[in-house]
């Protein structure tokens, strides 16, 4: 037995290997349901009406999908191009307080109509400048951003802390460490009266189609690709590889940034410590079930806030942890990581 590189890819390998995955994911994490003494489909189907079952239920899926679209799309861009960024956490985090400190103090006096689209633009601005650190030192001193992009993490996070601690603490919050509020015409307009779903979703997806045509049909694309498929052989081609990845650099991090600001323009309105449960990080999930497919990064998004969202509808009702759904979500990382390795490779006798 031996393992062969296949020579091409069909299509219905690469569309069926994330549907297997996520199947293969369901079906092992039915095995843990059924030994917690719950009956499988019973708690599947409390989980699509936890998440589905009602508007109020619909909404809040599509709201919690919304910081995973881009944050997937972060990472899924950076990968692409063989750029490990691990840091869409901390850019998610600075994101969010540079459009807190802006819509709150700096820039607050300016109308509606302006003011939301400049602090868009600040936060990935914010996004941009973090993640430029770890490429930075790769590119000077060949540092893994793995590595210098996960430790960037903790460190933003801590300055989030330490701001919101200090400086743009909010004096009306009784003590509790959470920035000031950004101004009400600030905040993103809503999709559905009485919810909390607003127009970042359908920027979100807008983006996802915009980041595919990109990749698919631009010399932008092309490059990015081709810098991730073989560098050497990009530089001999005439691919100006440090160019490249700047730019692909500044799109992830973007992106991660414009999460953080989406989330405090449209659902929060401050900033706390605990502003994201591990959006970052979840947002790597999201990018490897879609196969680092923008288009896909919204199905994986949408599959990643059902699971979240309807396992607390699950777990009331049949008495099973929560963390059921964290499990079915690493899990089918794992089924994908192994699906896509015999994507690449078939066993030969």
């Amino acid at each position: 037995m031996r393992l062969e590189r296949r020579e091409h890819r069909p299509v219905y390998l690469l569309v069926g290997t994330p549907i297997a995955a996520v199947i293969a994911a369901l079906l092992l994490a039915g095995l843990l349901i059924a030994i917690a003494g719950a009956p499988v489909l019973e708690a599947y189907r409390r989980i699509l009406v936890g998440a589905f079952g009602s508007r109020l239920s619909a909404t809040e899926t599509l709201t919690r999908a919304t910081p995973l679209i881009l944050t997937g799309l972060a990472a899924a861009t950076a990968f692409r191009a063989r750029l490990w960024n691990i840091g869409a956490e901390g850019q998610f985090y600075l994101g969010a307080i540079a459009v807190a400190a802006c819509g709150s103090k700096l820039l607050a006096g300016l109308p509606g109509p302006i003011l939301i689209p400049a602090l868009l633009m600040i936060g990935a601005l914010a996004g941009m400048v973090l993640i430029l650190i770890p490429l930075w030192l790769r590119l000077r001193f060949s540092v893994d951003e793995v590595v210098t992009s996960l430790l960037i993490n903790f460190i933003a996070v801590l300055f989030v802390s330490m701001l919101i601690n200090g400086v743009l603490k909010d004096p009306m919050a009784f003590g509790w460490p959470q920035s000031q509020s950004v101004v009400d015409h600030a905040m993103l307009p809503k999709l559905v009266a009485r919810s909390r779903l607003h127009v970042g979703f359908l920027i979100a997806v807008v983006l996802a189609v915009i980041i595919h045509f990109v990749q698919a049909r631009t010399v932008f694309g092309m490059q990015s690709r081709a810098a991730g498929l073989s560098p050497q052989g990009a530089a001999f081609a005439g691919v100006p590889l440090t160019r490249t990845l700047v730019k692909v650099a500044c799109l992830s991090g973007g992106l991660a940034g414009l999460a953080g600001a989406i989330e405090v323009l449209g659902v929060k309105g401050y900033v706390t410590t605990d502003l994201s449960p591990g959006f970052g990080y979840s947002g790597i999930v999201v990018a490897m079930l879609a196969n680092l497919n923008p288009l896909g990064v919204v199905l994986a998004s949408l599959f990643t806030a059902t699971m979240f969202v309807g396992a607390d509808g699950m777990s009331r009702s049949l008495s099973i942890p929560t963390y059921i759904a964290d499990v079915t979500v690493a899990l089918s990382l794992l089924t994908m990581l192994v699906a896509l390795f015999f994507t690449q490779y078939r066993i030969r006798r």
